[in-house]
């Protein structure tokens, strides 16, 4: 989806622009995956898998910026990609067509300046736009950071998946269902 920019003021004073992820972010977004892998453990992908090639990875943002029912928002704080968000349906036919699925990441040096959630309200903005009615997320129950986030911005538990992640370590957790209607 195409939609225009939108700037905001950071906590620190700074400026962030909240714009489509475009196919010339490839290279960077690829990098942007990688280093939030290293900051975070409550995302899905370990460093090791993130190994797009920024051919497809541009076919892919490329697919987003025209897709009518999805969209992909980048924040840019001087000049740097800070973060990433995106929004997405839960499935094409009728029945599932109100719902759609929302994900987040920033790089740990922004975090905690208002970024996540102008992001989160953004998309909530886009998503409605869209015609979705429900937004939906999952979180790593011991990411109590992202879920206080969430709390904030509306989103409610709706359920847990039992061992949803096992860390390379051996441990597992648990995964929350949460959902915000819109």
């Amino acid at each position: 989806m195409k939609f225009a920019d939108r700037t905001i003021t950071l906590k620190d004073g700074r400026t962030c622009i909240l714009t489509p992820a475009t196919p010339d972010m490839a290279e960077e977004m690829i990098d942007y995956m990688k280093k939030t892998s290293v900051e975070t453990p409550f995302l899905t992908s370990y460093p090791d898998e993130i190994d797009f090639d920024p051919e497809h990875e541009r076919e892919v943002l490329g697919r987003r910026l025209e897709d009518p029912r999805s969209a992909m928002v980048a924040a840019m704080v001087d000049g740097k990609l800070a973060g990433n968000s995106s929004v997405y349906g839960v499935g094409a036919k009728r029945k599932k067509q109100h719902r759609c699925m929302m994900g987040i990441a920033l790089v740990e040096e922004f975090w905690g300046l208002g970024i996540g959630t102008a992001l989160i309200g953004f998309l909530t903005e886009l998503a409605r736009q869209i015609g979705y009615e429900q937004m939906e997320l999952i979180v790593v129950a011991d990411n109590k950071r992202a879920r206080a986030l969430y709390e904030k911005c509306g989103f409610i538990e709706c359920g847990r998946q039992h061992h949803g992640m096992k860390f390379d370590d051996g441990s597992y957790h648990d995964e929350i269902l949460m959902y915000k209607e819109l």
